[in-house]
């Protein structure tokens, strides 16, 4: 049994990390920090400077941004967020915007002096605005959390000024406690009704957007492509979860609950599991059970690895996926061990270059991969420490792929953001 206070912790870290997020979380990010920009300065700026992180960049680029007509990138993110945000809701900043405000964004756009720069910065998740309005200004920043501002100014009157950290585990609760064998002891015996406020809703949200997406035309139709090609359960899993990425991706405004950050991540985390529990017959509070775990072996993961990089963290979430599958399954300690080590070993090198139609293929690929390293302990299969990344245990193994992702990983940022950006 774990003792209260890390059951307190873990379930802290649950309710903190699955919140609720209508659009993909940097772009939401920056709509948020322009909502508050105007906020500050009083009205709608008549001129912007973006500071923004390469990583934020990258991943407005490509992304469809809720509630503009379809409209992407960092433009589109500023515009939205001044004419129709409402700063109060944070990640549900655009969750109100209406049709008649789409409208207002391109005369917006087409009046509005926007400037974006990408300035060095040790935040990979870093926006700076700066917004002129009459013969006021005002400046707000978000660093290293979507919605963590750090940095306010009107008039050279500095209102909100946070200590500089690089960390994106900044004022966030101490994931330390984490470790592979507290979380399932957690997730078997903590107060089901403890956890279930969360989970149902993740399971809710993400399920609904998920259908969407194989209902509709979105993106690439990945989703619906893997269950035109393929059967069984294991196909199914990564369809759903893939087609929730496509209809989030490409503009759909249902709302959806993230884990680590992203929506991507919270639909991989938990979708899969829900299918495959249902698939197996599995008690309501077992498919929650086991989607807390999923939730909190991605939680794990990305604790090591950083909030954005360029491992694709829909790797970690399928890892989690597979996780919480194996636990359905039957599988204790040494199972969910075996399968992240197996399965971490096999998709490490899956690269982030940015948020699009694209991520859908990767998060099905991640959740097959996630299975698989459970089949593969099933039939007494597993690599082996000291092959490659694979370290003594589990822990060391997630310690060494939060090595290369964060450190080893820095330079193809580099390339990938050079490529997308011409340079």
């Amino acid at each position: 049994m774990l003792n209260d206070s890390k059951i307190a912790a873990y379930t802290a870290i649950l309710q903190e990390e699955l919140l609720l997020a209508t659009g993909c979380t940097e772009p939401i990010a920056v709509a948020y920090c322009a909502a508050k920009l105007r906020e500050v300065l009083g009205g709608k700026p008549e001129k912007v400077l973006a500071e923004i992180s390469g990583n934020i960049l990258k991943n407005v680029k490509s992304v469809v941004v809720p509630n503009t007509g379809g409209r992407r990138g960092i433009e589109a993110a500023i515009a939205v967020g001044i004419v129709a945000g409402d700063a109060d809701a944070e990640l549900q900043v655009l969750a109100k915007a209406t049709e008649e405000d789409a409208k207002h964004i391109q005369e917006y756009l087409d009046t509005t002096d926007i400037t974006v720069t990408c300035p060095e910065t040790p935040c990979l998740l870093d926006i700076r605005l700066t917004g002129w309005l009459g013969g006021h200004k005002a400046v707000t920043r978000v660093a290293n959390n979507h919605t963590n501002l750090v940095y306010i100014e009107k008039d050279g009157r500095v209102l909100l000024e946070k200590p500089e950290s690089a960390s994106a585990e900044a004022n966030l609760q101490d994931k330390s406690v984490l470790n592979v064998k507290d979380i399932l002891t957690f997730i078997e015996t903590v107060d089901i009704e403890r956890i279930r406020p969360c989970i149902s809703r993740q399971l809710a949200c993400n399920g609904a957007i998920a259908a969407e997406g194989l209902r509709g035309d979105w993106g690439a139709n990945i989703g619906s492509t893997l269950l035109s090609t393929g059967s069984g359960i294991e196909t199914e899993a990564r369809a759903w979860a893939a087609a929730g990425s496509d209809a989030r991706m490409n503009g759909c405004e249902m709302p959806v609950v993230i884990c680590s950050g992203s929506g991507n991540q919270g639909i991989t985390a938990s979708v899969p599991v829900w299918r495959y529990g249902l698939f197996l017959g599995a008690e309501e509070e077992n498919i929650l059970r086991a989607v807390a775990l999923s939730d909190l072996i991605t939680i794990h993961q990305k604790t090591c690895i950083g909030r954005l990089s360029a491992y694709c963290g829909a790797v970690s979430a399928g890892v989690g996926a597979g996780c919480g599958i194996a636990w359905l399954r039957g599988a204790g300690y040494d199972g969910i061990s075996r399968t992240i080590c197996n399965a971490v070993a096999m998709i490490s090198g899956c690269i982030c270059d940015g948020a699009k139609a694209s991520c859908a293929s990767k998060i099905a690929m991640a959740v097959d991969t996630g299975i698989l390293g459970y089949n593969m302990y099933l039939g007494g299969n597993n690599f082996r420490s000291g092959d490659g990344i694979e370290g003594a245990d589990v822990e060391e193994t997630i310690r060494n792929v939060g090595v290369l992702a964060s450190k080893g990983m820095h330079e193809t940022d580099r390339v990938i953001l050079n490529i997308m950006t011409g340079r």
